[in-house]
């Protein structure tokens, strides 16, 4: 025997409807001839159902006599809902004697009655899924065809609204809450009706639509959609958590339903569904709406994917703009000054970094050095690096000596920025007719000076840092910078880096470190000890990128060599 709790509404279903070949008519006939009664088959309004012959196999004569009161009846049943009755002794006629004899017969009925239910069930259970199918497939139709979400979601409510038989409905987008919310049911119990988006609706006023308020006290029916459950009211107006009767009147709503659009565990919205007369939902209703839900959040989802989408191209397409025109800041050909020989190379970790290098004339014959790199890295890194580069260029062209330069430089930028925004910078003045290299260093990585003997390769004994400065810029406006002068002899090399060459990692997290980098320039001007300046920036971005091999660069990395040659 069926579950009637399984078992799907036939409120619109007659005894009509499964009356395909009258054999259950001419059963009860067949049966009336031997058990000496007769046995009628009625339909839910009580009218004869006979077998006929013809093109019809059955017929309903609407004349035949009432009922007798007297006479005993089996109903025909899906679920809790009686769509006709077999009877015995319809005509008032004494039963066949005999007790055994009687309840033979009572028993058979009772057994044709509950197969006959269970075969006019499975035909609703087999109906209900043809609709589900129908309604899913086209509503996929319309995903294929990549149409609006609003045209899916109003496909979605269409569907919904046809397929279980409903007079309005809405489908709406929940506010988006925080993920680190302690409590994201309570942030959202507080969420004014308002905040959720309407995509679509059918058959309700604007007045309904546009209500602040929600439906159901504290948003119960919403909280209870986003746990996942079904919120099934068979009568609006009799519910105590509806807390808008005098508005569910004046709409002239009663029944209701409202099932989340789920997508991997998270609702995305709700589908809200009425009925004008009270309506009760069965578990096949709910399981169609459930999955249609579920298409319809594959919709919404899909929706917000191809957003994200098109956001980050039009992201990277800024970037890559913005890219192109932090790499125009660099030098584009390095000065030509005699008995200087100069290179450099820039490698930032992502499109956007905080690393910088400068060369230009600086006046009357001398050449500006400087590497820098500001902290972080990305779009705010790239922002302050270039602040930090115009206001060194502005600078110089003001005054000749690092240290006040450094020191300008330092006061624009606590000036201008936050205190967690900061920068290392190494700049120096070299002047090729005299060798002479002045320098100043605000917290930069001190850049290496390697004085290559002419009678023997150089060691660790040849190479010295400079260091002279003070602390990194825009920290302290009063701090002090100092400056140093070195004169140059014929065959140093300057090398001067920012921390991405050092704090580069391989694959088991070792860094590469100051001293590989010190041995890797002591093993370059050993082999070749008039290397030019590109032969080593090359070299060196070689060796460091066999050390790293192919794991994930973490930071800028820039390099800047100066060869002395007169």
């Amino acid at each position: 025997m069926h579950d009637p709790a399984t078992t799907p509404s036939s409120a619109s279903r007659t005894l009509e409807d499964f009356l395909t070949d009258g054999s259950l008519a001419r059963m009860c006939a067949e049966m009336s001839s031997f058990a000496g009664v007769a046995i009628e088959l009625r339909d839910q309004e009580d009218r004869l159902v006979m077998p006929a012959h013809g093109t019809r196999p059955w017929r309903i004569d609407a004349e035949a006599p009432a009922v007798d009161p007297a006479a005993e009846r089996v109903a025909l049943r899906i679920g809790d809902d009686t769509i006709g009755s077999i009877v015995l002794g319809a005509s008032g006629e004494e039963l066949p004697t005999g007790e055994r004899t009687r309840d033979r017969v009572r028993r058979t009925l009772e057994l044709l009655a509950t197969a006959a239910g269970e075969i006019c069930t499975l035909v609703v259970q087999s109906d209900h899924r043809i609709r589900e199918l129908d309604a899913l497939y086209r509503l996929t139709s319309v995903l294929v065809r990549a149409q609006s979400l609003e045209q899916v979601l109003a496909a979605a409510l269409d569907g919904a609204m046809e397929t279980l038989g409903l007079d309005a409905g809405s489908i709406v987008v929940m506010p988006e809450v925080a993920a680190d919310a302690a409590d994201p049911l309570t942030d959202f119990a507080t969420a004014q009706e308002a905040e959720l988006r309407i995509f679509a609706s059918r058959g309700l006023s604007e007045r309904w639509l546009a209500t602040p308020d929600a439906l159901s006290a504290r948003r119960e029916f919403d909280r209870l959609v986003l746990e996942g459950e079904v919120v099934s009211v068979p009568d609006l107006t009799r519910d105590p958590r509806v807390q808008l009767k005098e508005l569910v009147e004046d709409e002239g709503v009663r029944g209701f339903i409202t099932v989340g659009m789920t997508f991997r565990g998270q609702t995305l919205g709700a589908i809200r569904l009425y009925a004008r007369v009270p309506r009760e939902f069965s578990e096949l209703e709910i399981r169609l709406l459930q999955s249609i839900g579920q298409q319809a959040a594959v919709a919404v989802e899909q929706a917000r994917l191809l957003e994200t989408q098109r956001r980050e191209r039009k992201i990277r397409r800024a970037l890559r703009f913005a890219s192109d025109v932090q790499h125009r800041m660099l030098p584009v050909e390095m000065p030509q000054a005699e008995g200087i020989d100069l290179a450099a190379r820039y490698v930032p970790s992502l499109e956007l970094g905080g690393d910088f290098y400068d060369v230009f004339e600086a006046g009357e014959g001398t050449i500006g050095l400087t590497v820098g790199d500001v902290v972080g890295k990305g779009v705010a890194a790239a922002l302050l690096m270039a602040a930090t580069r115009a206001s060194l260029r502005a600078i110089v062209e003001q005054c000749d000596d690092p240290a006040e330069v450094i020191g300008r430089v330092n006061g624009a930028l606590c000036r201008d920025t936050l205190e967690s925004e900061f920068a290392t910078l190494w700049y120096g003045v070299a002047d090729p007719a005299s060798g002479r290299l002045t320098f100043c260093s605000a917290g930069h990585e001190p850049p290496m000076l390697v004085r290559v003997p002419d009678h023997r390769p150089p060691t660790r004994a040849d190479l010295d840092e400079l260091a002279i400065g003070g602390l990194v810029a825009g920290i302290d406006p009063s701090q002090r910078y100092q400056s140093i002068a070195v004169d140059l002899q014929p065959g140093d090399t300057l090398v001067a880096y920012t921390d991405g060459m050092t704090d580069a990692r391989d694959f088991h997290g070792e860094r590469f470190g100051k001293d590989r980098l010190m041995r890797a320039v002591l093993d370059i001007l050993r082999e070749q000890p008039d290397a030019p300046a590109r032969h080593l920036v090359d070299q060196l971005t070689w060796t460091l990128r066999r050390f790293t091999g192919l794991a994930r660069r973490v930071d800028d990395q820039t390099l800047l060599v100066l060869r002395y040659k007169v």
